[in-house]
């Protein structure tokens, strides 16, 4: 009996990381359309950024947060921005067919997707 309550919510916590996976790429996809300096190729583009940005996230972001700890207090946490623009512009490097300009389009575009992912997992629920 345990052991199917554990397999279910196994399940369900791969079905909710395939749909926010989903969701990032639709984002992803979508917000060229509003930055002319973001430029995605396809959907398939959307999906491997998405992937590749969850983890960069997951591994490098942590990291890269700690070590500019200091920084982060004095800006009261503002520089946590340009490190998700550095992000960002580090998956652009690594993923063909998605192209970021430059720092200022990769802040815009993680404002962007920070809020409009924040706001459809909001309304999801």
């Amino acid at each position: 009996m345990e052991v199917d309550y554990l397999l279910e919510n196994v399940i369900i916590n791969i079905v909710k990381l395939l749909f926010n996976w989903l969701i990032s790429a639709l984002v992803i996809l979508s917000v060229p359309y509003i930055l002319p300096g973001v430029h995605v190729q396809s959907f398939t583009v959307a999906l491997v950024v998405a992937l590749v940005l969850g983890i960069i996230n997951a591994f490098l972001r942590p990291l890269l947060l700690f070590l500019t700890l200091p920084l982060n207090i004095l800006t009261f946490g503002l520089f946590t921005l340009v490190i998700n623009a550095v992000l960002i512009m580090l998956t652009g490097s690594l993923v063909s067919g998605f192209v970021v300009d430059n720092f200022w389009w990769a802040l815009l575009f993680g404002l962007a997707l920070s809020v409009i992912n924040t706001f459809l997992r909001k309304i999801s629920r």
